[in-house]
């Protein structure tokens, strides 16, 4: 891979996992979400302030796969084996996909009657987290070098 695909694979890295640990939707974090909710659901009745209030164990929280989707995207930006960093972004971009769909079934009329919660000053590890994600697969999607005989 090309000199400056290799540093902006390795800023994307460092963005996803800095942004892994910050607000994503309100006030819910990565950390907040379980996988069971990823599956099957939100609960009813729950509104975003108690998801934040949820206490879930790193291991069965969203943030630990945003955390190996930064590894892999490290991993191929220090190696330049490029399949792995597009499994992680694929995989992070799964994630993310699932979380929005998980939300807009459970909280589709106040997230759109208030976009405080999608586009305000509280969401910055949503940008941090899409926007490394697409950057990641940009670089990714770069051609390679040409060798010189």
């Amino acid at each position: 891979m090309r000199t400056f695909v290799h540093l902006l694979l390795l800023i994307c890295a460092i963005v996803v996992a800095v942004g892994t640990f910050g607000p994503l939707v309100g006030t819910v974090d990565a950390r907040n979400v379980q996988w069971d909710d990823l599956r099957n659901g939100f609960a009813q009745g729950q509104t975003l302030d108690q998801i934040h209030g949820h206490s879930v164990a790193f291991q069965n929280s969203l943030a630990l796969g945003l955390v190996c989707v930064a590894a892999a995207i490290l991993i191929s930006a220090l190696t330049g084996f490029r399949p792995i960093g597009g499994l992680g972004v694929l995989a992070g971009l799964v994630g993310l996909g699932v979380l929005a769909w998980r939300l807009d079934d459970r909280f589709d009329s106040q997230l759109r009657n208030d976009t405080a919660h999608l586009l305000g000053n509280g969401t910055w590890g949503l940008w941090l987290v899409g926007g490394g994600l697409v950057v990641a697969l940009l670089c990714l999607l770069t051609p390679r070098e040409r060798r010189a005989f």
